[in-house]
Order: C-alpha cells, then sequence, then structure tokens
C-alpha cells in the first residue's frame, strides 16, 4: 500500500509523462513533415504587370482612374487632347484624295493615248499599202518618181507617229505607276493618323488594379511615358528560392502548400510548375566571377515556380510581392 508521501508525487509524474508524449508526438510529426516536404521561407507571391504607357506625345484631358482601383480590359484609362491629331488625319485624308485624283487623270490619259495609237495603227498600215501600189505603179511607168518619194515619206511619218504615241502610252503608264504608289504612301500616312488619334485613348490591356499611377489632368505626357501599371491579381504565383541542396527530389506536377504572412491559419494549395534553369546568382546584374582566385564556395539558390489553385482560398486576396512560407510535398507519407 502507497503512503500518502508518496502517493502526493503520482499527479506530477503522470503530467510530465503527459507532456513527454506530447513533446514526442509533436518532434515525430515535425520529423515527419520534415521528411516529406522541402521548405523555404525566402519566396514571394508574383503577377503580370501590365505597364501603361502613351503611345503617342499630347496633353492629359482626362484621367478615369484612381490607385488601388479595378479595371477591365478594355476600360478607359486616360484621354490625351484629340486637336492636333484629328488635323493630321483631315491634312492625310486630303492628300489621299488629291493623290486619287491624279491617279485618275493618268488613267484618262492611258485610255486617250491607247485610243490614239489605234488610229495611227491604221493610218500606218494604210501609208504601208498606198506606198507598195506607188511602187508597183511606178515599176510599170504609171507613176512619176516624185508621187513614189511622197507615198515613201508618208509611210515613214506614219511609222514615227505611231512610234511617238506608244512612247506617250509608256510614259503615261510609268506616271500611273508612281501616283498609284503614292495613293499607296498617302493611304499609309491617313492609316499611322488615324491610329495615333486612336491612341489618345489609352485603355487597360487586362483585368486587374491600378497601381504606381503618376499622371494627373493636364500634364503634357511624352511617347513611351509609363503613366501606371495594371496588376492581375487573379492570376499569380509563388516564386520560392529554394536551396540547391533541396532540390534532389523536387520535380514539376508536385503538390505544394503555401503560407501566407498576412493571413495566418491559411494555406495555399498549389503545384511546381517549373524550376528556373539557373541560380538566382547566375542572372544577377554582376554575376559571380569564380576565376579570379577567391572563391569561396556558398549554397547558392534556385527560384521555383509555384502556381496556385485558382479555387484554393478566393476569400483571401494575394498581392504582388507578399512574403510566404513554400513546401514542396518530395514524399508520400
Amino acid at each position: 500500500m502507497l503512503s500518502l508521501k508518496n502517493s502526493g508525487k503520482m499527479p506530477v509524474i503522470v503530467i510530465a509523462g503527459i507532456l513527454t508524449a506530447i513533446a514526442a508526438g509533436a518532434a515525430w510529426l515535425h520529423f515527419s513533415r520534415a521528411m516529406q516536404y522541402e521548405s523555404t521561407d525566402d519566396a514571394y507571391v508574383e503577377g503580370r504587370i501590365h505597364m501603361i504607357a502613351s503611345r503617342v506625345s499630347g496633353t492629359v484631358n482626362k484621367v478615369y482612374v484612381l490607385d488601388n482601383q479595378p479595371v477591365k480590359a478594355g476600360e478607359p484609362l486616360v484621354d490625351l487632347d484629340q486637336a492636333d491629331y484629328k488635323v493630321r488625319v483631315e491634312e492625310a485624308k486630303a492628300a489621299y484624295a488629291a493623290e486619287k485624283a491624279r491617279v485618275n487623270d493618268a488613267q484618262s490619259k492611258i485610255s486617250g493615248a491607247i485610243a490614239k495609237v489605234d488610229v495611227q495603227q491604221a493610218v500606218y498600215k494604210q501609208a504601208g499599202v498606198d506606198l507598195r501600189r506607188a511602187g508597183r505603179l511606178f515599176a510599170d511607168g504609171a507613176l512619176p518618181k516624185e508621187k513614189l518619194e511622197k507615198a515613201q515619206t508618208a509611210e515613214t511619218l506614219a511609222k514615227a507617229q505611231l512610234k511617238a504615241i506608244q512612247e506617250e502610252v509608256a510614259q503615261a503608264k510609268a506616271v500611273e505607276a508612281l501616283e498609284e504608289a503614292l495613293v499607296e504612301q498617302r493611304g499609309a500616312a491617313l492609316d499611322t493618323a488615324q491610329l495615333n488619334l486612336s491612341y489618345t485613348a489609352v485603355k487597360a490591356s487586362a483585368d486587374g488594379y491600378v497601381t504606381k499611377k503618376n499622371v494627373e489632368e493636364g500634364n503634357q505626357v511624352q511617347a513611351g511615358q509609363p503613366l501606371m501599371a495594371v496588376v492581375a491579381l487573379d492570376d499569380v504565383w509563388v516564386a520560392a528560392n529554394f536551396k540547391e541542396t533541396q532540390l534532389k527530389q523536387v520535380k514539376p506536377g508536385q503538390d505544394a502548400d503555401v503560407r501566407v504572412d498576412m493571413y495566418p491559419g491559411h494555406v495555399f494549395t498549389g503545384k511546381v510548375d517549373s524550376i528556373m534553369a539557373g541560380t538566382g546568382a547566375a542572372f544577377s546584374l554582376f554575376p559571380a566571377e569564380n576565376a579570379l582566385g577567391n572563391y569561396v564556395k556558398v549554397v547558392q539558390r534556385v527560384p521555383v515556380k509555384i502556381v496556385l489553385d485558382k479555387k484554393s482560398d478566393p476569400d483571401h486576396v494575394l498581392r504582388v510581392g507578399m512574403s510566404v512560407v513554400a513546401s514542396i510535398k518530395v514524399a508520400h507519407e
């Protein structure tokens, strides 16, 4: 029978045993997860950032959006003053119409010259017939030499006139070809002017949220000048930088868990999409030069792209640049 003195120690021993069992279980769970997963906290949310820039120069007439405002693809963002571009369109239209008129005039000249060729060919043919008849009569002594010479002159003159008119047709066709080329040039200028006019309406290129807005009404902007960015938050992924020693069992298609600092307790699911072809250091602005004799071996990190499930947790929106902890399941339980 236990003494009262010893019986007082029993709860302490039981509690200590329970705590030890809990600690052992937690250690085992941690060890088991460590064997199944490769994890890193050097990971960030990335997404598609669409830079919105003006394609033409001009004065800002209207800004339709504010910072962090959601927009849809094709929605107007900024309007530039159209006055100068409308004038250029009208000038281009006038130049195009004038050139078309010149083409029509050249075509009319060609038609007239071709008609003259037909007439002159008939004249030349008749002059040849007359010359042959005069030659026979002269040979028979029935025609004086003077008449024969006149027939020869008429045939020569008709031939020369025919050649001159044929050259006129060729020149008219050359002028027509030049005018048609100019019509195409004027048409291209008109298309450019109309396109530049359309560029005065700056629109969203994708669904997303406006950020980095740096344009206001009345600003003078230049072609190519960034005005804002649109970030598509419905198409984000995780760039996780794993140590090269962790990648032995990592393969595309493996399941992954992502925990975000902003949403403690929430787990986003996804899959490994791809592994970068080089380390982050290899693609840095100043890559390491290991041939200088001062080489120190450092474990490198390789970016791994993790694509999140679209329906993983739609109530918690991820934003580009968020810090996350990424874990890839590399082994079965």
